[in-house]
């Protein structure tokens, strides 16, 4: 039933990198590194199931979130309800990151909440672990159509399994997948054969 459904987290991939989303969500591939394992050690701690009071926010850990509007599916690590308003609250190892990828995750978590619940969802939150400092997101008409975007470009790539060329970029030096695709030598490769 839930096969047609995209992980929410290969947003959040895909944003990061088309060519690490089909490694992972396609060919299956994945390797630690320092950054992964730190991340997962996180997630274990956060998903522990379970809901408190905070003063006057609700908070409840490890929820399922699903969407059928959108087809995506994917386990938040912190809902909080305060006046009413629901929020997601996404957890991040390191510092407020640079790129744009976490905030896309943030966003399709809203949108899971908002069709599982019917009630707008305006705002998230990133929260980043070394620095112990939360990021405000603004779930605006931009960042909602950027993820639909997102949701459809991921649903085309799982759907038809066409592998996206590896690009060199910043972000690939703490890629746990760059021995995989090793994007300078593809880009090396290209460049001998456009000689020829």
């Amino acid at each position: 039933m839930f096969e047609d459904y995209i992980p929410i987290a290969a947003l959040n991939q895909y944003a990061y990198c088309p060519h690490r989303c089909w490694r992972m969500f396609c060919a299956g591939e994945f390797i630690d590194n320092q950054y992964t394992l730190e991340g997962t050690g996180l997630h274990d701690r956060v998903h522990t199931l379970g809901s408190n009071h905070r003063d006057d926010t609700w908070q409840v850990r490890a929820v399922w979130l699903k969407s059928d509007r959108y087809g995506l599916i994917g386990k938040s690590d912190l809902i909080e309800e305060t006046d009413g308003q629901l929020y997601p609250v996404e957890y991040k190892r390191g510092h407020r990151g640079e790129f744009d990828n976490d905030e896309l995750q943030v966003c399709a978590q809203a949108l899971c909440l908002e069709d599982m619940t019917g009630r707008p969802v305006t705002q998230g939150f990133l929260y980043y672990a070394q620095s112990h400092q939360r990021q405000s997101v603004e779930l605006t008409p931009e960042l909602r159509d950027d993820a639909i975007a997102t949701i459809a470009a991921v649903r085309t790539l799982l759907h038809t399994g066409q592998m996206p060329q590896p690009k060199y970029t910043k972000r690939c030096r703490g890629c746990s997948l760059y021995s995989r695709c090793l994007p300078q030598a593809a880009k090396k490769v290209s460049r001998y054969q456009e000689k020829f």
